[in-house]
């Protein structure tokens, strides 16, 4: 079994609560609040960090890594960019800049974007983001770039700082429509999944492993999944109930709306995980949907003791998943938790090294 990446998550789109749907001024996106959930990650060895993006909310994601990047020691920082917001060069050479200052260990998430004040339909969108990714890609390697597209058309040499080591960081993507998964095919180093039932994620892995060998690619997969972890289930089931504790059926509505991506193929499926669960919110062991009542989104957690939380990481691993990207609430402390009960039993280590 692989040694799977342990990533945490910086809560720059305004997302951390001490109780879901209660707006806490303490938590929200600012500078030294998000710097300081990177630094408690990085202290508690995790391998990597989410900074997400997204226009109506919260700080810019590049400006943020380009903050925080000279602090940083040995984790790496997966930087969400939103590629259909920037000019495709332009984009390349702040990659390529975060990438040395970080010493060559920038990663990307990628995010099929509308342009803000735009609305393109999936297919466009879709074939759109798939160019930026190809261009990004040869750019930030350092080859000069010939590319006549349906959306681009540049004849262009590469920046004179292209990424460290002149290989591009590893693209992450995630998306589970039809469009989706073909760009991820063609185009992903690793394929990004919500939570799910594990039968539909071997169903899922599997059609994209197939999607994968037919371009002539391998695929990595990750999960990006909440985590509530305690001495014992029953303190993790209760701050599991906390943390719902104030919110409403109309707040927490209000709360998914915002989401630019609130009609999207898997914010749907974390919607029917909502329904097909138990009376407290579980769909299968552990694995619980309530906190999708108030956000868009990955919208379930894995709950339990570390010795739960730890087994169902490694029945993940066994599907073939092997980057994790964990998040709680509020997201400082739970770091610290998870870094204290279930990272010193995890044999873990970035696989992504670009050093020659």
């Amino acid at each position: 079994m692989h040694k799977p990446e342990i990533s945490w998550f910086s809560a720059l789109c305004d997302d951390d609560y001490e109780y879901l749907g209660v707006p806490d001024p303490r938590l929200q996106s600012s500078l030294p609040h998000c710097r300081d959930i990177v630094m408690r990650a990085e202290k508690g060895g995790f391998d990597n960090i989410l900074l997400p993006s997204g226009y109506a909310l919260g700080m810019d994601s590049i400006a943020f890594a380009g903050a925080v990047a000279p602090l940083l020691k040995q984790m790496q920082l997966l930087v969400a960019v939103r590629c259909g917001e920037m000019w495709p060069p332009q984009l390349a050479r702040q990659l390529a800049t975060l990438d040395h200052m970080l010493g060559g260990r920038l990663t990307i998430n990628i995010i099929s974007s509308d342009l803000p004040g735009e609305t393109m339909e999936s297919a466009p969108r879709y074939a759109r983001t798939l160019e930026v990714m190809q261009i990004l890609r040869t750019l930030l390697a350092g080859h000069p770039l010939s590319h006549k597209g349906e959306f681009y058309n540049l004849e262009i040499d590469p920046p004179r700082q292209v990424a460290a080591h002149d290989r591009s960081p590893p693209f992450y993507f995630g998306g589970l429509s039809d469009h989706a998964r073909d760009v991820a095919a063609r185009a992903a180093d690793v394929f990004l999944m919500w939570p799910d039932r594990m039968e539909n994620i071997r169903l899922i892995l599997d059609d994209m492993r197939k999607r994968a060998t037919s371009h002539g690619r391998l695929l990595r997969f990750g999960y990006r999944v909440h985590v509530i972890v305690r001495e014992t289930e029953a303190e993790a089931r209760a701050h599991a109930r906390k943390i719902m504790s104030k919110l409403d059926a109309a707040t927490g509505e209000e709360i998914r709306k915002k989401s630019l991506d609130a009609g999207s193929f898997g914010v749907r499926r974390q919607a029917e995980m909502r329904d097909e669960a138990d009376d407290e919110g579980f769909v299968e062991d552990n694995l619980w949907t309530g906190i999708g009542r108030a956000r868009s989104g990955c919208g379930a957690a894995l709950v339990g003791d570390p010795d739960q939380i730890i087994r169902k990481i490694e029945a993940y691993q066994a599907l073939g998943l092997d980057a994790f990207i964990f998040s709680g609430y509020p997201h400082a402390e739970e770091a610290n938790l998870f870094a204290r009960y279930v990272l010193p039993k995890i044999k873990h280590a970035p696989l992504f090294s670009r050093a020659p």
